[in-house]
């Protein structure tokens, strides 16, 4: 019954009404405790003791967690998709008339974490809000640990596809989706579940008027044309909708969220979801591991604001040719100067992560030791400086501007103590002689102990009791012990405390007069001092720009000299990039699959495309013998150049790329009721109708999800198609050696195979391109060397000659009955047909 629910249980269910979507960690003591449903899941999730509080219809199912090991069982919760509510005593006990006030704090959602040791300090973590407008969808996104705020809109003939390609690019933790969702985007919900993503509904009730007003009153009066919004209209609603979930959630300031970058998706290169899994960018297909993924190969930065910007340029190639000859400038300048190299890798290596310190100092969430950490990556700044003096490209001498910041520095060296706890509210965080009331307090807090040591001496001389110990427990406060063997030549002014098994504790009235003075003292100092370092963290929080500005700069010079590390340890090359023109790589190589066999043992190949003789390049020749391998490396180095790294080759010279697409493989998508065949067909019309004469498109065996005649003729087509209006730079794959037959009425189209090398019934596959058509597939081969039974190859190779005898029989009777046709026409000339 209600009215019988203690006043704590009821103030329970009060706060827990107001966070019905969230887990509460409600704290009593040193623990936070969960009831009801909450404790149900918790149990279920974290493998707690399930147990229960009260008697009879009143009991409520519990269990608890000690709150300094909170962290960890946090982050499972997030992992798992859940959101957690921090409810915090917020009124001092001693204050309090009746139950303690106690409020939540803070929500920690999967998109809105802050906490360092949650997150993964190379990967960004992104909360990503949708909104709608007409036929448009707008797109914001936001790093809450970082204030990195972006916003797009997305519109065109299929709206949602694009707008799930462009979700899945971001990545985020989580998704606020709104309540009304619009006719061109009703599946939406259902493909973000699909996809494994965190979603939180949102009420949508921001038009364009009121957005604008509450993003100017957030980013301030002339943010819209400041920051280029203008235009960008269908993703106010998506920003605001991000805003005032961090408000409601963070209950706390947003100061490092001081601006928002507007992007075209279209100022990038595309690459869509497909791509990005084949190409393998930032994880391998088979076992999702970064280890045989390019940025596995790319990454040696020392920084964890490098290593996420790291991943953000390999899904965002440059569209702008400056900005990836500045960016390229000083990758070469660092690629030449190995001193330079090194020197700088060692200072970098100090440097924490500023971005996120940054974020905690502007949220009021950062302690002691993240001040320091600032502090010391701050004094990295003139070293750095000094390193690349004798540098002078573009991107080094930003690096060259930054401010020092000397005043942080200085006044986080006169403030923090060096080595302070984790901890705020304990002491030892303010340097004595920074502030003069608090070294009084310490003072007098310091005498009062130093007179508790020396009472310990004085009362063993005075009773004689060699044994005699004083004390101090948090519930008791400081005591005096004695041995029961010892309780008879007790002074007559001790007074009994407490009886233990073996001893007796006392008090005199001058150790409570004592006692009093030394924990009122403790309690203001300490008080004083979280004061003390707030104030200064106040202070370091109106340099957060500066601070951003700091991040971001070392982060990019991280990059480029990450990059310039890659390119002397695997002898890459600079490439060259025109607006337009041919494809040209001499001596071109995987990255990858060179890095994973070891240098000097892959064997390169070249690539020439032009737009006009071979934009279309057709590969023919047995599985394992280099196509794919072949096709993704031309890819791979047309986006590495693009966002600034040096290329696996001995000369390259590229166009602009404006899209990459891939379809290699094939795989059912079950829960989509789509077949294998049916994947490749909606892969291949997603290509046909997004790729441009500007763009690279790799097709690897159109046409075999279904029957020889059928798929022959698809691939055929789709060749024709691509070659004849898109005009797009392609390379072609397959096992159709008829298709071969294209090239030669084809202007555009030029044939390629792999070379084989024959030794009796062996083959060796020499991993080599060269110009011409394959003669045959050499599948039994493959079938051979994957270790098929000899008896299954053997009848393989009878079936095989059988069906060759076949097939010659039948093309003779059909090379007869064209010559009958031809002498049966009345004095006319028939020429022989074509398969195309």
């Amino acid at each position: 019954m209600a009215e019988n629910l203690t006043p704590m249980v009821r103030q329970y269910q009060d706060i827990k009404s107001q966070h019905q979507d969230a887990i509460l960690f409600f704290r009593l003591g040193d623990f936070y405790e969960m009831f009801n449903d909450d404790a149900k899941t918790a149990s279920r999730e974290l493998e707690l003791t399930l147990t229960g509080r009260g008697e009879g219809e009143n009991r409520m199912p519990m269990c608890g967690i000690p709150y300094h090991a909170a962290t960890n069982y946090i982050s499972r919760l997030l992992n798992k998709g859940y959101k957690v509510a921090i409810c915090e005593q917020v009124e001092d006990p001693k204050d309090a008339k009746g139950v303690v006030k106690r409020d939540v704090i803070k929500v920690i959602t999967p998109g809105t974490v802050q906490e360092e040791r949650m997150l993964n300090e190379k990967n960004s973590n992104y909360l990503l809000a949708i909104s709608f407008m007409k036929n448009c969808a707008g797109v914001a996104y936001v790093d809450a640990s970082t204030g990195e705020f972006r916003a797009t809109m997305i519109s065109g003939s299929d709206v949602l596809e694009a707008l799930i390609d462009e979700i899945n690019r971001i990545g985020p933790s989580e998704v606020l989706v709104p309540d009304m969702i619009p006719d061109i985007a009703e599946a939406l919900p259902d493909l973000l579940k699909t996809s494994g993503y965190s979603l939180t509904d949102y009420k949508d009730t921001y038009d364009i008027e009121t957005s604008g007003k509450g993003i100017k009153g957030h980013f301030g009066d002339n943010s819209l044309e400041g920051f280029g919004l203008r235009g960008f209209e269908p993703s106010f609603g998506a920003v605001m909708a991000i805003l005032d979930y961090l408000k409601r959630t963070q209950k706390g300031t947003l100061k490092h969220m001081n601006r928002i970058q507007p992007y075209e998706i279209g100022d990038f290169m595309y690459i869509d979801a497909s791509t990005r899994k084949n190409l393998e960018l930032l994880a391998t297909i088979r076992d999702r591991s970064a280890k045989g993924s390019l940025v596995w190969v790319l990454d040696h930065t020392s920084t964890p604001m490098g290593g996420r910007l790291l991943k953000r340029w390999l899904l965002q190639p440059q569209l702008d040719i400056k900005e990836i000859d500045s960016r390229l400038d000083t990758v070469e300048e660092l690629f030449k100067k190995l001193l330079i190299r090194e020197e700088l890798s060692k200072s970098l290596e100090v440097v924490f992560d500023i971005e996120r310190l940054a974020g905690r100092i502007a949220s009021g969430a950062a302690n002691a030791k993240d001040l320091v950490a600032l502090k010391g990556s701050l004094k990295c700044l003139p070293k750095i400086k000094d390193v690349i003096r004798g540098c002078s490209s573009s991107k080094i001498s930003e690096v060259k501007k930054l401010d020092e910041l000397v005043e942080v520095i200085g006044l986080i060296d006169k403030a923090i103590t060096d080595d302070p706890p984790q901890t705020l509210k304990e002491g030892n965080i303010i340097k004595k002689g920074y502030d003069e009331g608090l070294d009084e307090l310490k003072t007098l807090a310091q005498g009062g102990k130093e007179w508790i040591s020396q009472l310990e001496l004085k009362e063993r001389q005075r009773a004689g009791i060699k044994s005699l110990k004083v004390g101090y427990t948090s519930v008791f406060g400081y005591y005096i012990e004695i041995s029961k063997a010892n309780t008879a030549a007790v002074p007559p002014d001790y007074i009994r405390k407490q009886t233990l098994v073996n001893c007796e504790r006392y008090v005199t009235p001058e150790l409570k007069e004592k006692e009093t003075m030394i924990l009122n003292a403790e309690e203001k100092m300490f008080k004083m001092e979280y004061e003390v370092f707030v104030s200064v963290r106040e202070r370091i929080s109106s340099y957060i720009k500066e601070l951003q500005r700091i991040s971001r700069v070392l982060a990019e010079l991280d990059v480029l000299l990450s990059f310039a590390r890659a390119a002397a340890e695997n002898n890459y090359v600079r490439p060259s990039l025109a607006d337009n023109g041919d494809i040209l790589i001499r001596g071109g190589r995987h990255p990858v699959v060179e890095k994973m066999i070891g240098a000097g043992m892959f064997i390169p190949n070249d690539t020439i495309m032009d737009p006009d003789g071979s934009r279309f390049i057709l590969i023919t020749g047995p599985n394992m013998a280099g196509k794919s391998t072949y096709m993704r490396q031309v890819a791979l180095t047309c986006l590495m150049a693009q966002i600034g790294s040096f290329v696996p080759a001995d000369n390259a010279k590229l166009p602009l790329i404006d899209r990459i697409f891939t379809r290699i493989g094939a795989m059912d998508d079950i829960y989509a009721g789509q077949s294998t065949f049916m994947v490749e067909m909606t892969e291949t019309a997603n290509i046909i109708n997004n790729a441009t004469s500007r763009s690279l498109i790799i097709l690897d065996e159109i046409g075999r999800g279904t029957s020889t005649f059928d798929g022959m003729s698809i691939a055929a087509a789709v060749a024709e198609y691509i070659h004849d209006r898109i005009k797009a730079f392609t390379l072609f794959a397959t096992h159709y050696h008829e298709i071969t037959q294209l090239a030669d009425k084809n202007p555009g189209m030029k044939n390629f195979n792999t070379l084989v090398e024959k030794e009796g019934d062996r083959v060796i596959f020499l991993h080599k391109i060269v110009e011409g058509a394959a003669d045959q597939s050499y599948g039994i081969e493959v079938a051979r060397l994957a270790g098929l039974p000899q008896a299954i190859i053997g009848r393989a190779k009878e079936i095989y000659r059988t069906l060759e005898m076949v097939e010659h029989d039948v093309a003779e009777v059909k090379k007869a009955v064209r010559r009958k046709i031809v002498r049966e026409t009345a004095g006319e000339r028939q020429s022989q047909i074509g398969l195309f």
